[in-house]
């Protein structure tokens, strides 16, 4: 399988895996599954970084070396993921979690979240 990980487990696979769900980390750990991150959890963690919210106490830079050295798969954001926004229902405000359903759609990929207010959506995603 094809999956993007929300921003938290990508911070948690890096900062403290105890948080993953043995479920998710298995999946994680599958070489025959693709894992993804999206710029668009680069920016948002730069973004929640630069406000001092403490969740979000990762570099960015230092995380995308080592997501491309763990051989994830950069999902950079188009126009198409933007313009996927308009037929999302309007179920969550967070636009950067918006922002990764619609990579999600457009990709035919799984997202793997903790957020449970993304499991609404018409689109593939699994609970981490």
């Amino acid at each position: 399988m094809r999956f993007l990980l929300d921003t938290h487990l990508l911070i948690w696979s890096q900062i403290d895996t105890r948080r993953i769900s043995a479920r998710t980390r298995r999946l994680m750990e599958d070489e025959g599954n693709d894992l993804y991150f999206s710029v668009v959890s680069l920016w948002e963690i730069g973004v929640k970084r630069a406000l001092n919210r403490p969740e979000f106490n990762i570099d960015p830079h230092i995380l995308r070396g080592e997501l491309v050295s763990k051989g994830y798969t950069e999902l950079t954001l188009s126009a198409e993921h933007a313009l996927a926004v308009e037929r999302l229902p309007p179920l969550h405000k967070d636009p950067f979690d918006r922002l990764l359903l619609c990579q999600t759609l457009v990709e035919g990929l799984t997202l793997l979240t903790k957020d449970e207010e993304i499991l609404a959506y018409p689109v593939s995603v699994r609970r981490q």
